[in-house]
């Protein structure tokens, strides 16, 4: 039964619903035949197949089709029950009540159970080797198991947000080697990995809900962009997320293209360590001198979202569009900032850029271009995705780099905790006193009026101190073999692979 804090947490949290589900020839579904599908990825999961640890966007929207938490997302955004059948949250939201759904297995045939979740959450809160895997997790007082099917999460303070986090893996206890040996509970699990070429999975056929239609689902390595239509239209590949808009024209009658959003804060991150970038005043001129607009109209044809801070819209009331207007280009407003910063004549940088994001490439080149109006030389250094998560995202070994960071649960913290002074994944070092002060109070609070505006003054003053210069939410182009329907898009950088389905003659 869910408690009056519990249903404040679902009314204030509004996603926009981005499901399309594709429409049949016949209008039904494939029956239970063997099936198969090629879905190709641009990049190779190697950061880790351990859903706790895994760090890359690209590794997660994989590993979402192997792994569940005690509760999990719907296309509309919506937490529902997963592993747990049901939950309570006590009214001042410092204790979380779950219990277990019962018959519920692992892809290795054993039953879920009270200490496989105690497990799993104690696990991501451990601070043994540093910060906890799951930062909220860093408030767990106690996890304590009142009997076979009832866990409950104690938190040293109040988080009516705290919910999203459940999403997280549930895994055994009894896996010694959950890095190269991936047992959760999801509608597919792992067959193979062929590192740099693909990640096979198949049906679970003991789901405990509603069963995959394909049988057999091949990740294919796609790391060449400029392959990724000979691919699709050669039959190497069935389905390819996110294709631009030039390849998308590229493709025939065989295939349906599919725009949603990608759900991601797309900018060009600055680490603000690095000279000259420890200067607010140059963050400031660089916001000035981008044209997000500008930047669509020629990497995506125009689509896309403009974004001011490192929220994007699914997140309905947390997204400030007036932030958008902060920094309109202003080319003379620019070159006095530099000025003023002692760069009048400009300066060099590099971009760092992962050689197998094709979008963020096409954006690092316009972004190039328009730094050159006020005599700034920037130049782009392609680097493979591993690379950039070692050198880049882990090492901060950089001085800027177009990406796109996403949310990996239902919760503005997602977004907003790494840039928290002392946060291990603030890999563009901001560090301001009165940023953190914001976050602490709205994770402090149970009022949602409260935590909103405390929220949206961590966004302002990312805006304000020019963290970094937000573009835009990338539009999320879908390609999709016609034999196939069923997608669905998701507030959330997922690809729900259970949900397509072979379309009948």
């Amino acid at each position: 039964m869910k408690t009056k804090a519990l249903k404040r947490f679902l009314l204030t949290l509004v996603f926009t619903t981005l499901t399309i589900a594709l429409s049949a020839c016949s209008g039904d579904k494939a029956g239970e035949s063997s099936s198969q599908i090629t879905i190709g990825i641009p990049q190779d999961i190697e950061d880790s197949l351990d859903p706790h640890k895994a760090v890359a966007a690209g590794t997660e929207e994989v590993l979402f089709n192997l792994y569940e938490g005690l509760v999990k997302p719907d296309s509309s955004g919506d937490l529902q029950p997963a592993l747990a059948s049901d939950f309570q949250i006590s009214e001042d939201a410092t204790t979380y009540t779950f219990t277990l759904r019962e018959g519920v297995k692992f892809h290795d045939g054993s039953p879920v159970t009270a200490e496989d979740v105690k497990y799993s959450i104690d696990r991501c809160a451990d601070t043994t080797n540093g910060d906890p895997l799951v930062a909220a997790y860093s408030h767990i007082q106690s996890v304590n198991i009142l009997d076979e099917k009832t866990v409950e999460v104690v938190l040293d303070g109040p988080d009516t947000d705290f919910l999203a986090y459940m999403t997280n893996a549930v895994i055994p206890a009894s896996n010694e080697n959950p890095d190269t040996n991936p047992i959760g509970t999801g509608p597919y699990k792992y067959v193979s990995r062929s590192p740099q070429e693909n990640f096979v999975v198949e049906k679970f056929d003991d789901y405990w809900g509603t069963p995959a239609n394909i049988e057999h689902v091949t990740f294919k390595v796609c790391a060449n962009a400029d392959s990724i239509v000979m691919d699709l239209q050669g039959g190497s590949i069935d389905m390819f997320a996110r294709v631009t808009p030039a390849q998308a024209d590229q493709l025939g009658d065989s295939f349906q293209v599919l725009e949603g959003t990608m759900n991601l804060v797309q900018a060009l991150y600055l680490n603000n360590e690095a000279e000259p970038f420890n200067n607010e005043l140059v963050r400031q001129a660089l916001c000035y001198a981008v044209d997000p607009q500008e930047i669509m109209d020629i990497v995506s044809g125009g689509k896309g979202t403009e974004i001011g801070s490192s929220m994007f819209p699914a997140f309905g009331k947390y997204y400030m569009p007036e932030l958008n207007d902060m920094y309109k280009q202003d080319l003379d407003k620019a070159k006095e900032l530099l000025k003023e910063a002692g760069y009048e004549n400009g300066f060099s940088f590099t971009i760092t850029v992962p050689s197998n994001y094709q979008q963020h490439i096409d954006t690092a080149q316009v972004i190039v271009e328009q730094l050159k109006k006020i005599g700034v030389t920037a130049e782009i250094n392609l680097i493979e995705w591993d690379s950039w998560l070692s050198d880049v995202y882990a090492g901060r070994k950089y001085e800027a780099t177009v990406v796109g960071v996403d949310a990996s649960s239902l919760t503005p913290s997602a977004l907003l905790s790494r840039f928290v002074s002392t946060a291990s994944n603030n890999f563009v070092n901001f560090s301001n006193a009165d940023y953190d002060a914001a976050y602490a109070k709205a994770l402090g609070t149970i009022d949602d009026d409260e935590k909103t505006a405390a929220f949206k003054e961590c966004e302002t003053l990312l805006a304000e101190h020019a963290a970094n210069v937000y573009i835009q939410d990338l539009p999320c182009l879908v390609a999709l073999n016609k034999k196939y329907a069923g997608y669905e898009f998701y507030p959330l950088y997922v690809q729900d692979i259970s949900k397509l389905y072979i379309v009948e003659d």
